[in-house]
């Protein structure tokens, strides 16, 4: 399996996706900031890949998911959250011992998972899409400084999910968000496990 961030990104910000219910959205939507029901407390995962999270989200069709939001946060502050991430499992390559591994993810303040990416038809790929959990002494400043707006994705998603059904996959398949691959500095790529 090969690891790679696959993302929408410009010079200055880089397109994450998460799914919400309309209590959170839509405040989300019209400030660009989250507010209660958004939990501070807990972690909160978000996704640089569209199609990791249509999978996730069952093309917003899961209960309390049905508000697909893109939410363009700076590089550097993702960059900052790769940068502190520590895996969810512990891999050999890099921790010294499970100890050593269990006793860092337990202080982390971002968590770093790695699953298989998706086609738009839903199949796992050999590749693994990465997915940053947000720890909750992050959150505020993920939610005030990182986040530069917010865009309500729900009516593109429920476009894709239709032509999808009729069978009609080009027109589909142009719809979804252009991503790249994200380059990352050598250092961070050793933290996060990308060989």
């Amino acid at each position: 399996m090969i690891q790679e961030i696959r993302a929408d990104y410009n010079r200055e910000t880089i397109t994450v996706y998460q799914a919400y219910d309309k209590s959170i959205a839509v405040p989300a939507i019209k400030n660009d900031r989250f507010e209660s029901p958004f939990s501070f407390n807990r972690m909160t995962w978000i996704k640089p890949s569209y199609l990791w999270l249509m999978e996730r989200s069952n093309w917003g069709t899961k209960s309390n998911q049905e508000y697909i939001l893109g939410i363009k946060i700076k590089r550097t502050s993702w960059e900052k959250a790769l940068s502190l991430g520590v895996l969810t499992d512990p891999d050999k390559t890099i921790y010294k011992s499970g100890a050593v591994w269990n006793k860092e993810f337990r202080n982390a303040k971002v968590h770093i998972q790695w699953d298989p990416e998706r086609t738009f038809k839903g199949a796992k790929m050999q590749i693994r899409s990465i997915q940053v959990g947000i720890g909750r002494n992050l959150i505020e400043e993920y939610n005030e400084e990182w986040i530069q707006e917010i865009t309500d994705l729900s009516p593109l998603t429920k476009k894709i999910r239709s032509l999808l059904k009729q069978g009609k996959y080009k027109e589909a398949k142009r719809l979804i968000p252009n991503e790249k691959i994200y380059e990352v500095p050598d250092d961070i790529k050793q933290r996060i496990g990308i060989r």
